[in-house]
Formats: C-alpha cells, sequence, structure tokens
C-alpha cells in the first residue's frame, strides 16, 4: 500500500486521525484570529466560529476515550515495577481528563448548567497536565534505554550483519516516535496550564497556535500509516 489516497483514507478513518485534522482547523484558526482581528473583524468572527465549532466536534469525538487509559492499566501496565508505577499515573491523569472532558461540552452545548463547564474545564485540564508530565517521564526512559541497547548492538556489531542492522533501525524509527510524542505532550502541557493557572505566555494566542498545531502534527506523524 503506497498510495497516499488509500493512507489518507485509512488515517482518517481512526478517531486519533480525525481528531488531529480537526485539531488542525482549530489551532490555524486561532492564529488567524490573532491576526487578523484588528485588521479584518469579520474575518476574524468567522475564524473565531471555526475554532470553538472545531473544539466542540473533538470533544464530540472523544467519547469514551477515558476507557482506553483504564484499559491500558488493566491489560499491559509496563514491563516493570518503575514503568507500572508511571503508567498509573500517566493514564489516571488522561482518564481524568476525557472523563471529566464530557461535562465541559455538555456544559458548553447547554445541556448542563453553562457555571459547571469552566470547572470541569479545571479539572479536566488538571489531570491532563498530570497525565502528560508522567507520560514524557515514560518516553525519556524509554529513549534512553533505546539508546544504550543501540550502542551495545554496535559494540558486538563485528561484521556486515542485515539483521542487526535492521534492529538498529528499529530503534531508531522508534526513538522518532517517542521524541513525536513527546513534543506533542509537551505542547499539550502548555495548553493544559494556560487552563490551570493563566499567564501572559500560555495564553497568548500565538503560544497557545503553535502547541496546538505542534501537537496535532506529531499526532499526525505518528498515526500515519506506515
Amino acid at each position: 500500500m503506497n498510495d497516499k489516497v488509500d493512507k489518507l483514507v485509512i488515517f482518517l478513518a481512526k478517531r486519533d486521525g480525525i481528531d488531529k485534522l480537526v485539531k488542525t482547523f482549530q489551532y490555524v484558526s486561532k492564529l488567524l484570529v490573532w491576526h487578523l482581528e484588528t485588521t479584518n473583524p469579520n474575518a476574524a468572527h468567522r475564524a473565531k466560529q471555526c475554532e470553538v465549532a472545531s473544539g466542540m466536534s473533538r470533544k464530540a469525538f472523544r467519547s469514551g476515550r477515558f476507557l482506553t487509559g483504564f484499559n491500558t492499566l488493566r491489560r499491559n501496565p509496563g514491563p516493570t515495577p518503575t514503568y507500572k508505577f508511571l503508567s498509573v499515573f500517566g493514564n489516571a491523569g488522561e482518564m481524568v481528563y476525557f472523563f471529566f472532558d464530557h461535562f465541559t461540552w455538555l456544559s458548553r452545548i447547554g445541556v448542563l448548567d453553562a457555571n459547571l463547564a469552566k470547572r470541569m474545564n479545571f479539572i479536566s485540564a488538571f489531570g491532563e497536565s498530570v497525565g502528560y508530565v508522567f507520560f514524557c517521564v515514560i518516553e525519556f526512559m524509554m529513549i534512553k534505554e533505546g539508546i544504550e541497547k543501540e550502542r551495545r548492538i554496535k559494540k558486538s556489531l563485528l561484521s556486515e550483519s542485515k539483521e542487526k542492522e535492521d534492529e538498529i533501525k528499529k530503534i531508531k524509527v522508534d526513538r522518532v516516535m517517542r521524541l513525536m510524542a513527546v513534543a506533542a505532550n509537551l505542547a499539550d502541557l502548555i495548553i493544559g496550564l494556560a487552563e490551570i493557572e493563566p499567564n501572559p505566555f500560555c495564553n497568548h494566542a500565538i503560544t497557545l497556535g503553535i502547541s496546538g498545531l505542534v501537537s496535532a502534527w506529531a499526532g499526525w506523524y505518528r498515526n500515519w500509516p506506515s
């Protein structure tokens, strides 16, 4: 399967795939609002509507997503006690994020009391941020292990070995994927901090817009069919 259209169809058939596409719409729109609000208010208003609609759509797509973290903890929390410990906190934070995100969405569309939205969003963002910190630690640990394994293989590589070369290639591919995960997690952490502790840096439209696009495109790269 080498056709790009085939790959795009498979990518968009995944929940994560469509989420990353709509997330791109959301944060491109946010940057357009910032760019146009003083020079073209009408266009800025339309971009704002696109941003809000995209954000609401993503929350709907994520219905039931908290079960992913629960199932990970139930089936395969990690290979060692350290990984299991980190995985519990990482997945628990993510579960809190996705679970309370349901109430944020329902509050903002008018099903629940609109006054709940701010509180639910705070709890959701707090869980999200905690989860991303632990996930980043896990990724850095696995990157370190991959580097050490690659060094051991290279030291033992006395002659050309196709099998060992393939193994090194797999380690490098895995490292790139994990670096993409770290980039996405750090970008989303900035967005989460903007909700938890508003400040001029995290809440600036450029910071939020770039962070959102980094997260979206890193996720796009990781989920694109090979």
